[in-house]
């Protein structure tokens, strides 16, 4: 599918609920969320259908959000039905998660069908972890790592979100984690959506890592669309990987459209823009998708001064 300005559009991010076992200052308020109605959430079935249909229209690439994905009852299944659609000419199926339901989970997961995993985890010290996640435990998030890398859920890319005063000083630590694993260790700069201002610490640019670990080597881009610039430490097996939607932005090659869980079509992170799912029902997920393509804004306009950030909080848009 191609959106107005000759983008390729081969990429569905698939939220499959808006609720989480965590806490995260920046995504969630701590009372946790309000819970919808059980006929506001798109059925599982129903989300078959639309990857179906967006398989069929040229999408290559499925990955499941959340929320946190795995708290959604039936997901295992839903990946099981979403493996099958590689026959039809679906090349990755992958999900983010934060990891604290993974180890349990990792080796039922690649048997249904699902090919890797991003795990969000925002600090390596363990009184920081439970700080800005409100409850988690950090030994959960890395016996998950561990058990998605040993399930072949792999390469496993672990996001980090910057957050100047909080877990910059720890930036070190986490590029270190790619010298002898095979991992891709992601920085992503803060985005101002819903909730970020609850955020410890301010934005920091992604060029800070390169400015803390000068020794980092580029390495050449991958020929499909990538939203990280990659780096690797000399002698290092995993990779670094540095995603700035801010400070420079990759709007040109956006390949991407989202479902929220509630049935909501947005075609960029950072408008108000939604096509309702309910509005065409299952007759029509083939105009569905191309409205939302076609739908598509050249670039967001996070960097101006007027801009002003969606109301939604991540949560409820999906990862």
């Amino acid at each position: 599918m191609l959106d107005p300005f000759q983008r390729e559009i081969d990429y569905l991010r698939l939220s499959v609920t808006d609720r989480c076992n965590l806490r995260c200052l920046y995504c969630m308020p701590a009372a946790g969320v309000k819970k919808k109605r059980h006929e506001d959430i798109l059925p599982l079935e129903t989300l078959e259908k639309i990857a179906r249909t967006a398989v069929e229209s040229g999408i290559r690439k499925i990955r499941l959000t959340g929320g946190e994905p795995l708290v959604r009852r039936g997901v295992l299944e839903l990946i099981s039905a979403l493996g099958r659609l590689k026959s039809l000419g679906l090349r990755d199926l992958a999900m983010t998660t934060n990891g604290v339901l993974l180890a349990s989970q990792a080796k039922d997961l690649k048997q249904a069908g699902l090919d890797r995993v991003n795990v969000s985890l925002d600090s390596l010290d363990a009184g920081k972890f439970r700080k800005i996640t409100r409850q988690g435990e950090l030994t959960d998030v890395l016996a998950g790592i561990r058990a998605a890398q040993a399930a072949g859920l792999t390469p496993v890319k672990i996001n980090v979100v910057l957050l100047g005063g909080f877990n910059d000083e720890e930036i070190g630590d986490f590029v270190d984690l790619t010298r002898g694993e095979d991992l891709e260790v992601r920085f992503i700069e803060l985005m101002p959506l819903g909730g970020s201002a609850q955020a410890p610490g301010g934005f920091l640019p992604a060029t800070e890592v390169l400015r803390r670990c000068p020794r980092l080597t580029a390495l050449p881009q991958p020929e499909h669309a990538s939203v990280a610039r990659l780096y690797r430490v000399p002698g290092g097996r995993g990779r670094v990987g540095l995603i700035s939607p801010l400070s420079k932005h990759f709007c040109w090659q956006c390949d991407r459209i989202r479902l929220t869980p509630d049935g909501k079509l947005k075609s960029c992170l950072h408008t108000e823009e939604e096509l309702d799912f309910r509005d065409y029902g299952e007759t029509r997920i083939a105009e569905f998708l191309r409205d939302g393509v076609r739908g598509k804004p050249a670039r967001h306009h996070m960097d101006e001064a007027d801009f002003r950030p969606v109301a939604r909080k991540m949560h409820e848009i999906g990862g």
